[in-house]
């Protein structure tokens, strides 16, 4: 027989020996294309520790073969395994595993000399970084396919029921997306025929041998590797289906301990997800960090490097408040800052409330650049009455044409939507990201939120929205720190429905931090303690708590210059009260003036002004 195939080499690790291998135009029992590895090839001597769950295929022939002799203790290399004989494995990735003693993607792992791997050798395979899928084999009112087939047939099917049966692998999503309309014509809607000719096209001709493949049967994640092509066949009903060949002997996990994000797009309603966003989490489970840092170093990483996948899965966690942070937002204690960072750590939504002028907005910015690590992890926006959703996430905008220059009205991504997708980058996952929305009350917070109210209190959840279409989840890394002024009136205050998705922090004159602040603050910047004394003396004249003033007036340098104190009790302060007591006949200046406080006259709350 003509060998269609040139030689393969697989180096073990260190600049170790390289083992050789032969692929095959012969097919496994499931379709997968099998590899020799040839006689005299060295193996190394250990496994990993995760080897038995990760690949328990490749584990039960490497240790078959070492039980009956056909790998053993290399004469000529004490110390290292090697192959006596030819051994055929069901796929080029299983031949490199039982070699390395840990998973192997074969496809890119073996190459020829001269440095090609073995993907390029392939139809429909390229040699560029595999990808992961999710492919759904449970529906609710449908058997489980992963239980009764999948598994022990070693293969990964997708319902194709009105397709006709002469599509190739490698088709164009155009020339599915023309069959679909053709063949589905009455029968699903426009929708429905979008995402059926996306789940095809992925099934068809995006899905390659090597990349991962995962799905859910039992309240469990199954993980395996596309070991084949497509292969489209006729039920007895008539309808059509779709099969891949795939080994799923790559460990299976509880949902229950996977993380946020991976069960965010495990709960997105396709048959068929691009996990690859996700790969690196998928790679790790089951691995220690120790195995994956060895592996890097194995494949070539640098020295110290962190593995992406140690990085994807470490947790989102805010740093803890210290004692130069209280000081520099002149906090009274450092448990306040403590209980503020636990509250957002467990509800990633918080809401601080209070007076004007209570540095609402100030100290929401410097916690979130504190814990976020900086302001580009921060991100504000600020509601008024004509706020809507389209807004703050997604809408359609008049966009003009970079090119015809004509303006048509595209759908574009608002603030919240652009954080998320920052958020979710990879290499970001495990950074704080915070989003601001100052004056949080001042807009119709049903209509701005939309179908995101689910989202704020169900963060491994997705819903489908309200514009694009399409499944969106928040990050669990992203939090939302809103303002609230109390004196605002005009507007309701927030709704039931917002007050269970919110931690709510009260920020007012009559309590700490705000209440001693301005006084902590003079004393740091060393200056007369009059202001905190006319604060205080103002404060106890005012009866309505959501009308006291914050300190925040006098915290500005313009008080400080030569006449600033009584220009900014006349301009800023005063005024707050004009309109507080508007229509009462109330003399702002004699009952509040700087005069009136500091001769110490009329002590009690809005008591009777002096004569």
């Amino acid at each position: 027989m003509v060998e269609e195939y040139p030689e393969f080499q697989l180096r073990l690790p260190h600049g170790g020996p390289t083992a050789r291998g032969r692929l095959l135009s012969e097919m496994g029992t499931n379709g997968s294309q099998k590899m020799v590895v040839l006689a005299g090839s060295p193996a190394r001597p250990d496994i990993v520790p995760s080897f038995p769950v990760r690949t328990l295929s490749s584990h039960r022939l490497r240790e078959k073969l070492i039980a009956e002799g056909v790998m053993r203790e290399a004469v000529t290399s004490p110390g290292r395994l090697e192959v006596v004989q030819d051994v055929e494995c069901n796929s080029p990735s299983a031949a490199g595993e039982i070699l390395l003693g840990r998973s192997c993607n074969g496809w890119l792992a073996w190459k020829t000399e001269d440095g090609r791997p073995l993907a390029d050798f392939l139809e429909q395979v390229w040699s560029g970084p595999s990808r992961a899928w999710f492919v759904r084999g449970v529906h609710p009112a449908g058997s489980d396919l992963v239980q009764r087939v999948w598994v022990p047939e070693g293969r990964v099917t997708l319902a194709a029921l009105r397709l006709r049966p002469d599509v190739t692998q490698g088709v164009s999503k155009d020339q599915l997306r023309a069959f679909v309309d053709e063949d589905y014509e009455s029968t699903a809607t426009y929708d429905e025929k979008t995402q059926l000719v996306d789940e095809l096209h992925a099934f068809f001709s995006r899905m390659r041998p090597g990349d991962t493949v995962c799905t859910v049967s039992d309240d469990r994640l199954y993980i395996g590797e596309i070991t084949g092509g497509v292969e489209q066949r006729a039920t007895e009903d008539g309808s059509s289906i779709l099969r891949r060949p795939a080994e799923w002997g790559k460990g299976s996990f509880l949902l229950t301990e996977l993380s946020v994000e991976l069960r965010q797009q495990l709960s997105l309603k396709h048959d068929v997800v691009d996990l690859t966003t996700s790969k690196v989490i998928i790679d790790g489970l089951g691995v220690s960090d120790e195995e994956l840092v060895q592996e890097a170093r194995d494949n070539g990483a640098e020295p110290g490097a962190e593995p992406a996948a140690v990085t994807a899965r470490r947790k989102v966690e805010l740093p803890e408040p210290t004692e130069e942070l209280r000081k520099n937002l002149s906090v009274h204690r450092l448990d306040w800052l403590q209980e503020v960072r636990n509250l957002l750590e467990d509800e990633k939504q918080l809401i601080f409330y209070g007076p004007p002028g209570t540095g609402k907005t100030f100290l929401a910015q410097e916690l979130a650049e504190y814990l976020g690590g900086g302001r580009e992890q921060v991100k504000l926006v600020q509601f008024h009455p004509s706020y809507a959703y389209e807004d703050f996430f997604e809408g359609f905008r008049p966009r003009e044409d970079p090119e015809s220059r004509e303006v048509a009205f595209r759908l574009t991504a608002g603030p919240l939507r652009e954080l998320a997708k920052v958020a979710r980058r990879e290499g970001n996952r495990h950074i704080p990201h915070f989003l601001i929305i100052d004056e949080i009350n001042r807009a119709n917070l049903a209509k701005v939120f939309g179908e995101l109210y689910f989202l704020l209190e169900y963060r491994d959840r997705s819903v489908r929205l309200t514009y694009s279409g399409e499944e969106f989840f928040l990050p669990d890394n992203l939090f939302v720190i809103g303002t609230m002024n109390t004196a605002d009136r005009s507007i309701a205050l927030v709704d039931a429905a917002m007050r269970r998705r919110f931690a709510f922090v009260e920020l007012s004159p009559r309590i700490e931090p705000t209440r001693g602040l301005l006084r902590r603050w003079l004393l740091n910047k060393e200056k007369n303690s009059e202001p905190a004394d006319l604060l205080d003396a103002l404060n106890a004249r005012i009866g309505d708590p959501d009308f006291r003033i914050g300190p925040s007036y006098l915290m500005k340098p313009g008080v400080f210059r030569e006449g600033g104190l009584e220009r900014t009790w006349r301009t800023k302060i005063l005024p707050l009260l004009e309109e507080h007591h508007y229509g009462e006949g109330v003399d702002v200046e004699i009952r509040y003036g700087l005069p009136t406080l500091r001769s110490g006259q009329g002590q009690t709350a809005e008591g009777p002004a002096p004569e």
